[in-house]
């Protein structure tokens, strides 16, 4: 049975969702997140192969598929030849595309300075003091 008391992963948890939520709901530039998510990781990751941006957006590869096409459409993303596999494409962001991540990141820094602006200095400093240890959290993920 598990305990109703709240833990500080649960309240952690719970705080991260709400916030993203909050910060999510600013302009998009008519992306879903997952559309956003994807050109995060295209951007950071390289070209990618549909089935390895299906698994790490944990969606079927016929959602990527078809997610990756309105991309293309737009001109966000580019389908190449894999040159390690002649059968298989990489899917690789565009200028576009990474003008449009910036859109989009510029919008929800504007939108939590907004927030952080109503918070005390001392609020402030906390927040700040956090960010190192949020890294460690992150870090950790990626980890094996």
């Amino acid at each position: 049975m598990r305990s109703a008391a709240p833990t500080l992963a649960s309240e952690l948890d719970a705080r991260l969702i709400s916030l993203w939520k909050v910060i999510g709901r600013v302009e998009r530039h008519d992306l879903s997140r997952t559309a956003a998510s994807l050109l995060s990781r295209l951007r950071d990751g390289g070209p990618q192969r549909i089935t390895a941006l299906a698994d790490g957006e944990a969606v079927a590869q016929p959602t990527m598929t078809t997610l990756v096409g309105r991309l293309e459409r737009s001109g966000l993303v580019e389908r190449r030849p894999d040159p390690a596999d002649a059968r298989a494409v990489l899917v690789t962001i565009t200028s576009e595309g990474v003008e449009r991540l910036l859109a989009i990141r510029d919008a929800r820094a504007a939108a939590m300075d907004a927030r952080l602006a109503a918070l005390d200095p001392a609020e402030r400093e906390v927040l700040a003091a956090a960010i190192p240890v949020l890294d460690k959290l992150i870090e950790g993920a990626s980890r094996p």
